[in-house]
């Protein structure tokens, strides 16, 4: 619905092999250099390669810190394929 901007934190060449669909590539090492991309008026809602990866926390916490609102996915692309639904 637009409410929310979804954030793939893992590396560029990850999200281009296979992604959630609708979801915006900033590694979670580029975050800080690269946060001004993302809308202020929106819930980022990132993921990662899923529960135990630690790069959507990483981002998730610069962007905390600047102002934005934030939300973490605990499932990744292999979890999200998992249970039926398509990629990107």
């Amino acid at each position: 619905t637009g409410d929310v901007i979804l954030l793939d934190a893992r590396p560029t060449a990850e999200y281009e092999a296979a992604h959630l669909p609708g979801a915006v590539s900033i590694p979670w090492n580029e975050i800080a250099h690269r946060q001004q991309e993302l809308p202020k008026d929106k819930l980022i809602v990132a993921y990662c390669r899923g529960p135990y990866c630690v790069y959507a926390d990483d981002a998730l916490a610069v962007l905390a810190d600047a102002g934005w609102q934030v939300a973490r996915l605990e499932e990744g692309v292999l979890e999200w394929q998992m249970a039926g639904y398509a990629l990107n």
